[in-house]
């Protein structure tokens, strides 16, 4: 097993004291045995820091990374990923699980994909209640658990950006060269993974695993479900990452089809702009609109 690549599992915590411990068994337990866990907590108001110190004792070799304030989750994550020594990176939420065979069927998906400059594998993943309830998958699946709608792999830039093709990021593992090249999470934006997908993408495959790799836990403060909250301060202070990442997007757009893809998902901001009443932002993404419709 030694000779199989390092996997790093980068596992991020912020008032997580309710599941943060079955997220670190969940690494623990995987039957690939080849892994670095790196614990860090975002400045936790809540339990969770005596509850990683006390499982750290019976996993002396996890490393634990305590920030003095509360960084947020792109700053948090970069900081772990300086102290990472794996050739691939896992980016597990402390309120999530890896189901045992997770790492092993990705690093063997990077290890025989006939596709080259392959930067991030994915798969599927079971949505869960806080009480560990079935909610539904994040890919819909037949009898078998297999996709029924296969999403995108190889070049998959433009389904990226249009939105027909969505990353379960949870269930994703990426190699670190690629992460450092791309220099980790941009830490101007209040989340990491459209825009990592987009950089990523521009120049890397990607490579879909048809297995559900993960359960992920939605909660009332899960990010899927703050998008469309009015005169809330977070759900503002998302809309306008993305607004961020889409003007990023423009810069590495090349082609009129890319604009095209990229002009689907500005509407649907657009339209979150306008249903939340966030209006200075609908009216800072009519000129990105002009742009991509004649540039």
């Amino acid at each position: 097993m030694h000779n199989l690549p390092l996997v790093t599992v980068i596992c991020l915590c912020y008032n997580h004291e309710k599941f943060v411990i079955e997220a670190l068994n969940s690494i623990v337990n995987q039957t690939y045995k080849n892994i670095e866990i790196i614990v860090a907590d975002d400045f936790s108001n809540d339990n969770s820091k005596k509850v990683i110190t006390d499982w750290l004792k019976n996993h002396p070799t996890a490393q634990f990374i305590l920030s003095k304030i509360n960084l947020g989750n792109t700053k948090t994550f970069n900081k772990a990923l300086q102290f990472s020594k794996g050739e691939y990176i896992i980016d597990l939420a402390a309120d999530d699980v890896l189901l045992k065979e997770c790492v092993e069927k990705q690093v063997n998906a990077f290890l025989n994909s006939n596709k080259k400059n392959l930067a991030v594998v994915y798969g599927n993943a079971e949505v869960i209640s806080e009480n560990n309830n079935h909610i539904r998958y994040y890919y819909k699946v037949d009898a078998d658990k297999k996709a029924i709608v296969k999403p995108a792999s190889g070049d998959i830039y433009k389904a990226i950006l249009s939105q027909s093709s969505m990353i379960c990021s949870i269930s994703s593992m990426m190699k670190k060269e690629v992460l450092i090249e791309l220099n980790g999470y941009d830490e101007n934006l209040s989340y990491e993974d459209l825009d990592i997908w987009i950089r990523a993408s521009r120049n890397y495959n990607f490579e879909f695993i048809d297995s559900v790799l993960v359960q992920k836990r939605e909660l009332a403060n899960s990010l899927g479900n703050m998008f469309y909250k009015r005169f809330n301060s977070r759900t503002k202070k998302i809309n306008r990452s993305t607004y961020l990442v889409i003007k990023k997007a423009i810069a590495l757009n090349q082609t009129k089809e890319e604009n095209k893809a990229l002009l689907k998902r500005l509407h649907c901001e657009m339209e979150k702009a306008y249903r939340t009443l966030d209006i200075s932002l609908f009216i800072k993404y009519i000129p990105l609109e002009l742009k991509l419709r004649f540039q």
